[in-house]
């Protein structure tokens, strides 16, 4: 029908029209925010005695963070920017264990855990 012609009011064929506008302008900044919604970081996981800490270290770029394993024995360190990093266990302020050279890739979690079984818990080990 020609707008012109339309015997409804200007203000509601206007009011229509604006609504319509803001469902599509709505509809495309939702499509963009999802386009662009990727990760550019990882995480390095595991098992380690609970209470004790875990410190995640790229010696190349300084980047650090210190976690404390939880009551079920888990730990995770996220955030991390890709590198290769050093995985250090610590018991009562010592350093306990520690994983060398632990790849952390954009989007995944690298898996490190600490057991006894594995290492001597008396003394600090250099694992792969």
């Amino acid at each position: 029908m020609n707008n012109a012609l339309s015997t409804r009011p200007l203000s509601h064929r206007l009011a229509r029209g604006l609504a319509s506008a803001c469902v599509v302008a709505a509809l495309a900044a939702a499509s963009i925010c999802t386009a662009h919604a990727q990760s550019t970081t990882g995480a390095v996981a595991g098992k380690a005695p609970a209470g004790d800490r875990i410190t995640v270290h790229n010696e190349n770029t300084s980047v650090r963070r210190t976690v404390t394993v939880d009551a079920n024995g888990r730990y995770a360190a996220s955030d991390l920017p890709p590198g290769t990093y050093s995985v250090t266990l610590a018991g009562d302020g010592q350093a306990i264990a520690r994983h060398i050279h632990v790849p952390v890739l954009v989007g995944s979690s690298s898996e490190v855990d600490f057991t006894c079984k594995q290492i001597r818990c008396d003394r600090v080990a250099n694992t792969r």
